[in-house]
């Protein structure tokens, strides 16, 4: 037996006529896009340092993907400006004074942000310092303690006082940042990278505590990142930035977006499988 296909070819005298078959594809490509376009939508994010660099571009991008977000920072006239830019886009966003290393003021500000907002989905912690770049032997207690006031304790204050908001809105993600000197040594800041190696296993023991609780907590780990941070640490250092760029294999340093991407993928439901994790970022660095 055989099957004879015929084509059957229609002509249309209108130029105006639209074939209903592009409007579904044009349709479907629009859900698709604006399904994309929200992948933390209503979730409820607080940002810690989140007036400038690595904090300000994860603001401006979980806002950007629907997330309802709590700016925290010392840097107050940075950090309302960025509320505002926020809302005039269209999101939604206010603005927090909060530093992160006295509890009473973080206890405080979580409470304050549950109650705007009706739940908590996730902390990004954030919030740190690079402290000062002497040998391990020349460093003072209150040099010690200010890096690590900040850096390890204000990451132990907003998981602490989020945990108990995000057991009630039924689970959540905190995401700490840490830095590739959580997993690599090198010769200089000593505060700095015992502190971000704290945070890296502190993380590691919260996604254990909290795995019932349906409480993801993982680590973000970033390569040199042209932020203000950095560019103040180099500021008087001719050639810093071709040097970093020379450290990484991929060839140039990272840019805060970068970062901020990774930090979406942890507070969106996209990781619902990833906790007690290393997101390493960093160009390759640590590759080497």
């Amino acid at each position: 037996m055989s099957f004879r296909l015929t084509t059957y070819s229609i002509k249309f005298e209108s130029k105006s006529f639209i074939n209903p078959v592009d409007i579904i594809k044009k349709e479907y490509q629009f859900k698709l896009n604006n399904k994309i376009m929200k992948r933390a939508e209503n979730k409820v994010v607080v940002v810690t340092g989140g007036a400038l660099g690595i904090g300000r571009e994860t603001c401006l991008l979980l806002a950007k993907h629907g997330a309802k977000v709590a700016i925290t920072d010392v840097l107050d006239k940075e950090g309302e400006a960025l509320a505002k830019e926020i809302n005039k886009a269209g999101g939604v966003s206010k603005f927090w004074h909060l530093d992160v290393s006295k509890e009473k003021e973080v206890e405080k500000v979580y409470s304050e942000v549950y109650k705007e907002f009706g739940r908590l989905d996730s902390t990004v912690n954030n919030a740190g310092i690079a402290g000062v770049d002497k040998p391990s032997h020349e460093v003072t207690e209150k040099e010690w303690d200010l890096v690590m006031g900040i850096n390890v304790k204000g990451v132990f204050f907003c998981s602490k006082h989020a945990i108990p908001y995000m057991k009630k809105s039924g689970g959540g993600s905190i995401v700490n940042i840490s830095s590739i000197y959580g997993l690599v040594g090198a010769a200089d800041l000593p505060p700095y990278h015992a502190s971000k190696g704290a945070v890296r296993l502190m993380s590691k023991t919260d996604a254990l505590q909290y795995a019932k609780d349906k409480i993801r907590v993982n680590s973000v780990h970033p390569g040199f990142i042209w932020t203000p941070l950095v560019e103040d640490f180099g500021k008087e250092k001719p050639g810093f930035r071709k040097q970093l760029d020379s450290l990484h294999p991929i060839g140039h340093i990272g840019e805060a977006i970068d970062i901020a991407y990774g930090i979406l993928y942890l507070v969106s439901d996209e990781s619902k499988f990833t906790t007690g994790s290393e997101l390493v970022i960093d160009g390759g660095y640590t590759a080497i």
